[in-house]
């Protein structure tokens, strides 16, 4: 199912919390973490330039795929959302303050911001602020 602004939030609020549980299931993993890869490159070897890219840690990849799965991946035009745009730049975000749709909202235009500018989920795992998302999701889940 293909979630777009006319049908994610009936959508998203109609998920059991059976359908939350893979995504649920990392939160632990998360915590425990103790690297979740870095950025690779950017340098200029003899006459080749290397680009940056992210190494990511097997979380990560198990997270993109989960949320697709799911799915919670909102198809919207997120580069023009301005209220995710000031909650990502907020450090203190209250995500409680959030209904869940939006926390997907959030985790969408960060995943899809990835595939352009790589490193961008890397950065909202090693920030702390994916994990902020998912423990939101669970407190309001339960």
């Amino acid at each position: 199912m293909k979630l777009t602004e006319t049908n994610y939030i009936e959508t998203i609020n109609g998920y059991s919390a059976a359908r939350w549980q893979p995504l649920l299931d990392l939160i632990p993993e998360i915590e425990n973490a103790t690297d979740f890869g870095k950025m690779k490159g950017g340098e200029i070897n003899e006459d080749e330039i290397l680009m940056p890219y992210a190494v990511e840690a097997s979380i990560i990849s198990r997270f993109r795929e989960v949320i697709y799965e799911i799915p919670v991946i909102v198809d919207f035009n997120w580069p023009e959302w301005e209220q995710g745009k000031e909650i990502v730049s907020d450090k203190h975000f209250d995500f409680d303050s959030i209904d869940i749709p939006t926390k997907c909202k959030i985790i969408s235009a960060i995943a899809r911001n990835d595939r352009f500018c790589d490193g961008v989920l890397l950065s909202a795992f090693q920030s702390g602020m994916m994990l902020k998302i998912l423990k939101s999701i669970k407190g309001q889940i339960a």
